[in-house]
């Protein structure tokens, strides 16, 4: 018995100094990750900004990591380092444009490199912005080369602006063209005996049809073939003027591969080198030793040619316009990306309250004009229309309103863009999609199926109808269906007043169809094409301003945000994008989410009555 309490005593003890050395070590690991970053923090904070030297004749280094976007949805890439959440890297279009224009301007920059090896993606009309800056440095007889170990169609889009094309010998260049394809679960939530309830205007107003169809409806498949025809056809003949090829090589490129491969021996590199897509084959080594060349050695960077990365070069050019004198007129400009909500809204999403404060900072502040730019594919008819009279307020103050359309300015996105004065959209952009729909799936069938069953007793005929354990009564359903048809009414009165149009003509083009800029232009939907500067530029003359400041108003970070923010202004953020692509969970996920996303995304609305304008085709090129 004695020895047994020994042995018991033994491993308690044992047992005991073993977690207690393992609660210390978590202890002193935890405190130095604290420190380290009080440390970071403190030279976020307390550092001096100090002016970078830009070498005479550099390079400006453009090297984005992730995806291109109008605003970014998270504040860093440092969570990934401390098991946080974090969706893929993200650079802003504008801090790219702004450098890259800044950089044009500059005696001391003599050309541009692309390096694009860390660019996940961006949509045609992003693309086609930074393309156009591009555009304007080579105006001022700056030469542009791109080097990369492989383009993906994206990357070389912006490769194909630089005169001087490199890739590596194990490389590729990989074009697919752009297509829309989704998962369709009808058959699937009939095997689950769920009972999916669609109110909807619009025969063209596909985003619900996964949940009633196993299949592209044919209004759909029409749809979508016809703006993905425009889509592509922006996108070769803009590759194909910039590399003096014909107009059919890129499709004839693609469709034509296997072919193409085999007569190189399945070389990737040597076939895009045969078919003009790219100008060498150069190592890495190669590659840069023809920079030096052509730009001029220099011992201190890392690639030992002179240049200095677009991002650090727009953070000094910014202190020194901090410096310099100002402006007395302002063009405010706000950016609203994402899904619209109903109430408050983090980054990445638009909350009818948070832009509608942001809106109403404008006014306060003053302006001459405001610009507000709209990448989004809808999401609360409500949230919509609180946004929409808000901007209408700031007209009424005598603010000249201009939206500049990003990627997608549809269904909801549309619907606020009725209360500027003139709507700009990019060539690329994807609007329209008028058209209002409601969503309302019941459980009853799937929990009988399990033994569960729904009873009770109600005041009114309604009690208890909107219970997802319960079958949709007809009165609920007539309720929902007479919101869906009121609201496709009030979207196309907005749309008739704001355009100068009636609502019968603008059925004609509504009922959830999707166009590009270019086909809205013509249709009546906006009224010029451009991009952000040229819709900053009309805001301006509407204002009668000549000389003016552009002020970009945003959300104000919360403290944590701030925290990130301080800490990525001091830590290479392509370490992160790194770590972001490569993680192969990371790309699983990624991959997985657009399946998922559609199941959960209506419940985020949160819009009053359920009624939504959503663009769901939008999203994919």
């Amino acid at each position: 018995m004695t020895d047994s309490l020994d042995e018991k005593g033994f491993f308690r003890s044992f047992f005991g100094v073993i977690g207690g050395s393992i609660t210390w070590l978590r202890r002193v690991f935890t405190n130095l990750i604290f420190l380290l970053l009080l440390v970071f923090l403190g030279i976020a904070i307390f550092g001096k900004d100090e002016q970078l030297v830009v070498p005479q004749g550099a390079a400006l280094r453009v090297a984005p990591s992730g995806f291109l976007v109008d605003e970014l949805s998270q504040p860093s890439g440092l969570p990934i380092f401390f098991g946080g959440t974090q969706g893929p890297m993200e650079m802003r279009v504008k801090d790219l444009v702004d450098a890259i224009d800044n950089a044009a301007k500059d005696k001391r920059i003599s050309a541009l490199v692309l390096e694009l090896d860390n660019m996940v993606g961006g949509s045609l009309s992003k693309l086609d912005e930074v393309g156009a800056a591009l555009q304007r440095f080579k105006a001022a007889d700056k030469p542009i080369y791109a080097v990369g170990d492989n383009y993906t169609q994206a990357q070389y889009f912006l490769a194909s602006h630089a005169d001087k094309v490199y890739l590596n010998p194990m490389g590729s260049v990989m074009l697919t063209g752009f297509g829309v394809y989704r998962n369709y679960y009808k058959s699937a939530l009939k095997k689950l005996k769920v009972n999916f309830h669609v109110f909807r205007v619009g025969d063209y107003k596909d985003f619900i049809e996964p949940y009633t169809r196993d299949d592209m409806s044919p209004a759909s498949r029409e749809n979508n073939q016809r703006w993905l025809h425009e889509l592509w056809s922006e996108y070769t003949e803009q590759v194909t003027g910039l590399r003096n090829l014909p107009t059919d090589s890129i499709d004839l490129f693609i469709n034509e591969l296997p072919e193409k491969l085999q007569q190189h021996e399945g070389d990737w590199a040597r076939t895009a080198l045969s078919n003009k897509l790219v100008d060498q084959l150069a190592s890495r080594n190669l590659a840069l030793k023809e920079l030096r060349k052509a730009i001029g050695e220099d011992e201190n960077d890392e690639r030992n040619y002179k240049a200095i990365d677009a991002l650090a070069y727009l953070r000094s050019h910014n202190l020194s316009e901090v410096a310099a004198k100002k402006e007395p007129n302002k063009v405010a400009l706000i950016t609203a990306s994402g899904a619209i909500v109903d109430g408050q809204a983090p980054a990445g999403k638009i909350g009818s309250e948070s832009l509608s404060k942001l809106i109403a900072q404008a006014r306060d502040k003053e302006v001459d004009a405001l610009v507000l730019r709209i990448d989004s594919g809808g999401g609360s008819a409500f949230a919509s229309e609180t946004i929409r009279q808000e901007l209408l307020a700031t007209r009424e103050a005598d603010i000249p309103v201009v939206i500049s359309m990003g990627s997608i300015a549809a269904s909801g996105g549309y619907w606020i863009a009725t209360g500027g004065d003139r709507i700009w959209a990019s060539p690329a952009t994807l609007t329209g999609s008028i058209g209002v729909f409601g969503a309302f799936p019941t459980f009853e069938d799937s929990l009988e199926a399990l033994g569960i069953y729904t009873d009770g007793v109600g005041t009114t005929d309604l009690s208890g109808s909107m219970r997802l354990d319960r079958a949709l009564p007809e009165a609920a359903a007539s309720i929902l269906q007479q919101g869906v048809d009121n609201t496709y009414a009030r979207f196309l009165r907005i749309v008739a007043e704001a355009r100068g149009s009636t609502p019968k003509e603008v059925h004609k083009i509504a009922q959830g169809q999707v166009w590009t800029g270019r086909a809205a232009k013509n249709l009546g939907l906006v009224d010029d094409l451009g991009n952000l500067s040229d819709a900053i530029a009309d805001a301006a003359q509407l204002a009668e301003i000549e000389e003016y400041d552009v002020i970009e108003i945003r959300r104000e970070l919360t403290t944590g945000e701030r925290f990130l923010r301080a800490l990525s202004d001091n830590v290479d953020a392509r370490i992160a994008a790194s770590l972001e692509v490569n993680l192969p969970l990371g790309a699983w996920l990624n991959s997985v989410q657009p399946v998922l996303a559609p199941l959960t995304e209506l419940q985020s609305y949160r819009d009053p009555r359920g009624l939504y304008v959503r663009c769901l085709p939008c999203l994919a090129p």
